[in-house]
């Protein structure tokens, strides 16, 4: 199975593809970004986040609002988690996976109407990541609003 990803890198690089050998385990996959060409090896050491996603446009219109809107602590996806990247960026969502000390964990996003299905988010240095009530407080200082 081909699944469509955004590999985002740290240095702020984007590729986008497909792949067929993504495994959150080992240190690289490849990324076909033309039919017919081989795949670009990926290290993950290198990444901030691979986008498991719907369509590689994407929606370059979209506004990306960084809110739980009063979602629940847990769900049938997990424990509610914010993630700030070293860059700022904020990602909401749930996991069953997120544990300190793991190389990265799946995240379902919270807008499940969005391009995103799933995002693999690489724990490296300068990502920070809360879980329930405290991810609840991050949403609230980053937006300076109430995101219950």
């Amino acid at each position: 199975m081909r699944n469509k990803v955004v590999a985002r890198y740290l240095d702020g690089r984007v590729i986008k593809g497909t792949t067929q050998d993504f495994i959150p385990s080992r240190s690289f996959f490849h990324v076909i970004v033309s039919p017919g060409t081989p795949g670009v090896q990926v290290r993950l050491e290198e990444l901030k986040a691979v986008f498991f996603v719907k369509d590689l446009q994407g929606n370059p219109d979209r506004v990306d609002v960084p809110a739980f809107t009063r979602g629940p602590g847990e769900n049938a996806y997990g424990k509610k988690i914010a993630v700030r990247f070293a860059d700022g960026e904020l990602l909401c969502g749930y996991s069953l996976a997120y544990a300190p000390g793991r190389e990265g964990f799946f995240l379902a996003p919270m807008n499940t109407a969005g391009n995103n299905e799933r995002v693999f988010v690489v724990l490296s240095q300068g990502v920070e990541v809360l879980e329930g009530q405290a991810a609840d407080e991050l949403i609230r200082r980053w937006t300076g609003q109430d995101a219950a």
